[in-house]
């Protein structure tokens, strides 16, 4: 079977390929996704993929594909695919290619990133890799199917959806699919995620969640700053003591290696701010902000907070003036942290699954090698799905490089690799 098939489906038609993703990368100026100032549309891009496919559909086209276009707020649809198989109950599926894109400024950019450029492999523009790439590829691989009509046991099914780049906001997407029932078959076979990149499976992330740090002093001219309580030099002394407990007690876990993470857990700060004022102005106040990974040290960080505070003398100093009490005053230096109300937990895909076993044969038998890798990021749709009972297993062919960044792109042979993996994997699966 795994023969027959892959000479029916053949290989990615660069033209077909490029036409239509030529058209969707001309929509990502108006799927952005960054509210309340940038709403995507993601009908925008829904309707090239419904142009490819309605004609080979069963409600248009006389052809074997059913073709849904599900939409909970104006606009911003979904769709669905199936590629009916001939077994009740046998079922794959390739969901997460989503349609909106985060924002691009032109003037950061050495080409415009709201169409597509072609410079020999590489394939040029927002969205790219990161997913609009990956929605021209599914599709292409719908329309094969369509087209050559190839007799599975599996049916298949493909989900291009909205509001990945922002999915707090809920009753759009994926969310919405899965309450409405609308993807609860697909719980009775591997769904493949293509949403990644570097053309190996991603088979865990170690989720976040966002902490702040705010360091309470005393303001005062910087001239005379033995009056002063330093909320900086706290904040920083402070930062170092927890990072420090943190990874004493939080070491490498035995699993990392065999998930492939990258890092391993970490505590890290992105960012600082202070209420402002003049260079010779000590402030009464700052904030470091940041994230963690993995979600349950929360308590113990508000424990290595506390013990601060209770002891602060004993913390670190910087300068023969630099203190975190004023005991003329009464007045300590103090420490808070809090929290984002919504942590996203991290993932782990099913390593003893079917579903990974196919894609890693896969993988390697196409791009020649695999190598499973875990990202200490998060990816919560996926997380959301796994708890609902789904066997959900991720890979995808941009470029990690690339995402979420300017001059994105993608390659046009490693895209032809993701198609024949697709159609491996389908393969495969009609061996069972």
């Amino acid at each position: 079977m795994a023969s027959s098939l892959q000479n029916l489906m053949g290989s990615l038609d660069r033209e077909s390929y490029i036409a239509l993703l030529d058209k969707i990368i001309g929509e990502a100026r108006h799927v952005q996704n960054n509210p309340p100032e940038l709403i995507p549309k993601e009908d925008r891009v829904a309707r090239h993929v419904l142009d490819v496919l309605l004609p080979l559909s069963t409600s248009t086209g006389g052809g074997p594909l059913v073709v849904s276009h599900v939409s909970y707020v104006e606009g911003r649809g979904n769709v669905i695919v199936e590629y009916p198989g001939s077994v009740p109950g046998k079922i794959l599926s390739f969901v997460g290619c989503h349609m909106d894109v985060v924002t691009a400024d032109p003037s950061d950019w050495e080409f415009d990133p709201f169409s597509l450029s072609v410079d020999g492999d590489k394939l040029r523009g927002r969205g790219t890799t990161d997913c609009l790439g990956h929605v021209a590829l599914v599709t292409e691989l719908m329309r094969k199917l369509g087209e050559v009509r190839p007799p599975l046991k599996n049916t298949v099914v493909a989900v291009f959806i909205a509001n990945e780049e922002n999915s707090s906001v809920l009753g759009v997407g994926v969310d919405a699919l899965m309450k409405d029932g609308l993807l609860d078959k697909l719980k009775h076979g591997p769904l493949f995620w293509i949403d990644t990149a570097d053309k190996q499976p991603c088979i865990g992330t170690g989720g976040m969640i966002v902490w702040r740090l705010r360091a309470t002093g005393k303001l005062f001219h910087s001239g005379l700053a033995h009056k002063a309580i330093n909320p900086l030099e706290l904040a920083m002394e402070a930062l170092k003591e927890i990072q420090s407990r943190f990874y004493q007690e939080f070491p490498p876990h035995p699993q990392e290696e065999v998930y492939g993470f990258a890092t391993p857990s970490t505590m890290k700060p992105t960012q600082w701010s202070y209420p402002g004022g003049g260079i010779n102005q000590i402030p009464a106040e700052c904030t470091i902000s940041g994230d963690v990974s993995p979600v349950v040290v929360t308590k113990k960080l508000q424990e290595y907070v506390e013990d601060i505070n209770a002891n602060i003398e004993k913390l670190a100093v910087r300068g023969p003036v630099s203190k975190y009490i004023l005991p003329d005053e009464d007045l300590r230096g103090r420490l808070t942290i809090s929290f984002d109300e919504a942590p996203m937990s991290g993932v782990a895909c099913d390593i003893n699954s079917r579903g990974f076993h196919v894609l890693c044969k896969a993988t390697e038998e196409i791009v020649g090698y695999v190598k499973p890798y875990s990202i200490t990021g998060s990816l919560p749709l996926i997380r959301e799905l796994q708890d609902e009972g789904f066997d959900v297993q991720t890979s995808g062919y941009g470029i990690m490089a690339t995402y979420h960044a300017k001059n994105e792109y993608c390659i046009f042979s490693d895209m032809c690799q993701g198609f024949e993996v697709f159609v491996s994997i389908i393969s495969q699966l009609e061996e069972d």
